[in-house]
């Protein structure tokens, strides 16, 4: 069993491919591709947690199919674009707007925005966001989850961590 992060999906949401610039023709396409995606990394045991940005605009039956068919068992960190639609559908396991987990042997800060500071953050706790869209200069112990600055897919602390580390070395 795996844990994957994510954030930003902003299924339903036509202002991501103007705004975001996101490669993706229509909004259908982009909906189908991101779903593809998920689910082509995350097994139905395993476990990911959304750093908010679900889905806006679509309705809730829409919200709840697009919520049923990514693999995994799900949770959600709200974000500012998290309508009702998406806090209402079933198939979160949680809903919060921040939490703090470990993840192998990993203490980590979860919240949709990019903190500047964190509990813990002297004693090595890493501080996973969304938000910022890829945007923001990345920071000692902090990573980006969002799907525009992972190919469009959910994301492990491994890989996030080894692609920091190479990126770096460079």
């Amino acid at each position: 069993m795996t844990t994957y992060f994510t954030s930003d999906t902003h299924f339903g949401d036509p202002r991501v491919l103007r705004i975001d610039r996101r490669p993706f023709p229509d909004l259908a396409t982009h909906d189908a591709a991101l779903v593809e995606n998920w689910n082509a990394v995350v097994e139905p045991d395993d476990t990911v947690w959304h750093l908010g940005d679900f889905a806006l605009g679509p309705p809730p039956e829409r919200v709840q199919a697009l919520l049923s068919a990514l693999n995994g068992q799900k949770h959600l960190i709200v974000g500012n674009n998290d309508g009702p639609a998406t806090l209402a559908a079933h198939g979160w396991l949680s809903i919060a707007h921040y939490a703090e987990i470990d993840v192998d042997g990993q203490h980590l800060v979860l919240c949709h925005y990019a903190f500047r500071t964190w509990n813990r953050m002297g004693s090595g706790v890493i501080d996973l966001h969304g938000h910022s869209h890829g945007n923001l200069k990345p920071a000692t112990r902090q990573y980006d989850v969002g799907v525009d600055a992972w190919e469009f897919r959910p994301v492990t602390l491994e890989t996030m961590r080894a692609t920091r580390r190479r990126r770096t070395a460079t």
